[in-house]
């Protein structure tokens, strides 16, 4: 059980440091929306995660891997989406930052659903909880350790992300995003269409 617990850790840590549409939609809602806003996203990607787990506990997650059709419809969604994104924030650039902020206060309630949609929408998530879900987690693991795993693999994401929004809603960070904002909306904007192209490539 504790090597069970220490290698979803290990493997859950790994790949939230790995740079993705995740990170990357956190990071842009952050500089345009503060800490709030990163908080209420990252609160958004542990709902899609907690959905990616449901179906892969069910088995859903295996037939969505198998079936070219659903995988597809999956990957792409998934990358129009990114690129959709990511246009919005390139083109955000020749906003004023005023007029940015003021757009923050009426977009706030779209922080979780991208958060969510983001990372329900990302077949890379897909991939990475049926691996756990087949050689981590099979079905010889009994219910209290199938519980007791998962609810480790949720709270090591949950720190993560609160650690991660920290970090960027630090007062020096803040002020290093605003003096460069333009530039960062380009960055942002850039990243997101790329992980939008690249997903749509993404094998199964």
């Amino acid at each position: 059980m504790l090597h069970q617990i220490l290698t979803i850790v290990g493997i859950t840590a790994l790949v939230m440091l790995s740079p993705g549409p995740d990170m990357v939609i956190v990071m842009r809602n952050v500089n345009i929306g503060g800490r709030a806003a990163g908080l209420r996203t990252s609160l958004g990607m542990v709902a899609g995660s907690l959905v990616h787990i449901a179906y892969c506990v069910v088995g859903i997650g295996w037939l969505i891997s198998q079936s070219i059709l659903a995988f597809s419809l999956l990957k792409y969604a998934g990358a129009t989406y990114l690129i959709y994104l990511g246009v919005s924030t390139l083109r955000a650039d020749a906003v004023s930052l005023k007029a940015t902020v003021e757009q923050t206060v009426e977009s706030s309630r779209t922080w979780f659903f991208q958060g969510f949609t983001t990372n329900l929408l990302n077949p890379k998530a897909t991939l990475f909880y049926l691996g756990v879900f087949t050689t981590v987690i099979t079905p010889d693991t009994s219910m209290l350790a199938t519980v007791v795993l998962i609810g480790v693999m949720v709270m090591v994401s949950v720190l993560f992300w609160l650690l991660f929004v920290q970090t960027l809603g630090t007062s020096f960070v803040r002020r290093v995003l605003d003096r460069g904002q333009k530039t960062v909306n380009r960055i942002f904007g850039a990243l997101l269409v790329a992980l939008g192209i690249r997903v749509a490539f993404v094998d199964r």
